[in-house]
């Protein structure tokens, strides 16, 4: 289980996207994160390359992200099941699933992120 700072960390993280609070959610990470780019493929590293991924991402469908439970790895790494749901801007369902975002984290901060099949 991962310590209660990580997992409020997190949530906390969650919520700034799921609130499109691009600045809450960066102030969370460490300002070379490095960052899955889940909707183009390839990484995004640093608070700049998200924060316009995400704005691309914000323009093109609204996707929500809810952690439906924590653990750690065996590298010490944050897993966090997630259940996504994403639709185009006119509301019309594209995807419902579940996933596993894996965190490392330093220093209070979130430094990498991995997107898996759950």
């Amino acid at each position: 289980m991962p310590a209660a700072w990580a997992e409020d960390l997190l949530r906390r993280a969650y919520a700034s996207f799921n609130a499109r609070d691009i600045a809450g959610a960066l102030a969370l990470m460490h300002p070379e994160v490095d960052w899955p780019n889940g909707m183009e493929g390839g990484r995004e590293l640093g608070h700049e390359a998200v924060r316009a991924y995400w704005a691309r991402q914000f323009d093109l469908i609204d996707s929500h992200v809810d952690p439906a439970g924590f653990s750690e790895d065996d590298e010490g790494r944050v897993v966090v099941q997630v259940d996504q749901v994403v639709r185009d801007l006119d509301g019309t369902l594209l995807s419902e699933r579940r996933l596993q975002h894996v965190y490392t984290l330093r220093e209070g901060l979130i430094v990498r992120m991995g997107i898996h099949d759950s």
